[in-house]
This record gives C-alpha cells, sequence and structure tokens, in this order.
C-alpha cells in the first residue's frame, strides 16, 4: 500500500509559515539536495489543499529544466477542494471532494504507484491522521527562531507519534521522521480540510 508523507519546514521554535525567508540558505548543501531529491522521486503524487495548490500552480509550471522540477510538475496532484479549482493550470491535478477526503485516499492508496508526498502540515494533514491515513511526518528543523508565526501543529491538535529515523547535514537541518503511534491516533477540533 502507498504511504502518504507530510514533509515540513519548521523553525527550531516550531514555525512553518514563509520557509523562502529562513530555509533556503540552508538548503544549498549537497546532502540536504540529495536527501530532498530521493524523497521526492520516492513519490509519484502530489497532496495538497485548495490553497496551497493554487499559490504553487502559479510558479511551479514556470521551473524547470532539472530533474527535480521536471519530476514535482510531471507528479499527479491532488487537490483537496470544496470550491472550484483550475485543474487546468498544473496539469496532470485530480481534484478530490473535501468531504469525501476519508474515501477517496483510501482508494488512491490502493493504488499501484509510489508514495504521496504531502508539502506542508495543516487541516489535510490533520484529517487525513484522524482517518488513519497518514503515514509519516518528515519534519525539517531548521537553526532558526522566528518568534511568531503559523504553528508547526494547530492549536487542539493532539498525537502520539513515533520517531522512527533522523538525519542530521552539516548546514545545520536535521529531518526527523515519526509516524502515528496507531491508526486514527486522533487530532484536535474538527474543522473543515478544504477552502
Amino acid at each position: 500500500m502507498r504511504k502518504i508523507i507530510a514533509s515540513t519546514y519548521s523553525t527550531l521554535d516550531g514555525f512553518i509559515d514563509n520557509p523562502h525567508l529562513w530555509a533556503l540558505q540552508y538548503n544549498n548543501n549537497e546532502d540536504v539536495m540529495a536527501y530532498s531529491f530521493a524523497l521526492a522521486t520516492g513519490c509519484d503524487a502530489l497532496m495538497l489543499g485548495r490553497v496551497t495548490y493554487e499559490g504553487m500552480a502559479q510558479a511551479w509550471p514556470n521551473m524547470g529544466g532539472n530533474p527535480y522540477a521536471d519530476h514535482v510538475n510531471a507528479m499527479t496532484k491532488y487537490v483537496v477542494a470544496s470550491q472550484p479549482v483550475d485543474t487546468g493550470a498544473w496539469d496532470p491535478t485530480v481534484v478530490i471532494p473535501g468531504d469525501d477526503l476519508a474515501a477517496q485516499v483510501a482508494k488512491i492508496k490502493e493504488q499501484d504507484g509510489k508514495d504521496i508526498l504531502i508539502w506542508g502540515c495543516g487541516r489535510l494533514t490533520d484529517a487525513l491522521m484522524e482517518h488513519g491515513l497518514l503515514d509519516e511526518y518528515r519534519i525539517w528543523v531548521y537553526p532558526v527562531i522566528r518568534g511568531s508565526g503559523e504553528r508547526l501543529f494547530r492549536e487542539g491538535t493532539e498525537a502520539t507519534l513515533e520517531l522512527v529515523d533522523s538525519r542530521t547535514f552539516d548546514s545545520g537541518v536535521a529531518v526527523l521522521t515519526y509516524r502515528p503511534a496507531s491508526a486514527g491516533g486522533g487530532t484536535g477540533p474538527e474543522a473543515p480540510v478544504s477552502g
């Protein structure tokens, strides 16, 4: 069965917003780039919420000419949405209705293929974990303290996780891989999954 892996950049104090302001300088490390490339190429699909998809669909189709961007652009994008989405903005794209998330994702996980990657952490990952469908968190911890911003996990989110791998790089970045200790480990408050 395919795994769903949520890969998220986080500051040391647990904030995830605007990583382009604090993470990129640490990613120009050969080992970091190799790890990131291996993670992406181990997946053949990307799952995103509507707002994240729409933001990335403005930039990614214009990137290319390198193996990483070419692979990401060729991946199937699954967009969880309860509002219309311009699927032609970043092909190939498939819409998963927000109100049918659990059933649709369970079917996708049973299909043949490589793993499925999620960039970020939020309502989508919370909902998937609640339904026992999220297999791993890969939390990239950067040696940066921001003091404020969007938290790695939303207030009220609860789960028990087990550390299954850790990797450190010369740049000071550490990737911690966690798995939910039990399927459907539960999260905090119910919230809509898509916008």
